[in-house]
């Protein structure tokens, strides 16, 4: 009879650091960016059509028809979306005066264990003001920040698609009429 001989094997040893942190939730974004302001959710799916123009304006495709958007009394927009950093989501909020100006944008989920420098005030102020007009890109009007390259590019191409988003399906709909925009 054969004795069963135990040979040492060699452990292929995984090592995934797993780096998550929620900032804000969605009531708690809404007052940072507008204090004070009373907001309501809206429902809003984009077209096929909408889709399409705004990933023709945006240069960046549009993941996902439904909006998660956010109506103030005087017409102020909070705007929540999820970009791909490096390997994993950033959820972030893109403030929106009337006239479709960036009042502020706030990280509000972190996922990835590199480039949370994102959420800086300084790099994130650099948005501010911004319309659809301006170019919103990372070393044209937007800085980057090394180490945070993709997280920067990412959330910089999403700021830029919201802003696209404006222009082509909710602009018309007026400070008081954004609802489900049709194509």
């Amino acid at each position: 009879m054969r004795s069963l001989q135990w040979l040492p094997t060699p452990l292929a040893v995984l090592s995934v650091s797993a780096y998550a942190t929620s900032y804000l939730d969605a009531e708690q974004v809404r007052q940072v960016l507008f204090p004070g302001v009373a907001f309501e959710q809206v429902q809003a799916v984009l077209s096929p059509a909408q889709q399409q123009a705004i990933a023709g304006r945006a240069g960046v495709p549009v993941r996902v028809a439904q909006l998660r958007l956010w109506r103030g009394a005087g017409g102020e927009l909070v705007l929540v979306d999820d970009v791909i950093g490096k390997h994993d989501r950033i959820t972030y909020a893109l403030g929106l005066n009337p006239d479709g100006a960036v009042k502020g944008v706030e990280i509000m989920d972190y996922r990835e264990n590199y480039g949370h420098e994102v959420r800086g005030a300084a790099w994130r102020g650099q948005f501010t003001g911004k319309t659809s007009g301006a170019a919103v890109r990372v070393d044209e009007d937007i800085r980057n920040i090394s180490g945070a390259t993709l997280s920067c590019r990412h959330v910089t191409e999403g700021v830029r698609r919201l802003l696209a988003t404006w222009e082509i399906a909710l602009r018309s709909q007026g400070p008081k009429g954004v609802a489900a925009p049709h194509g």
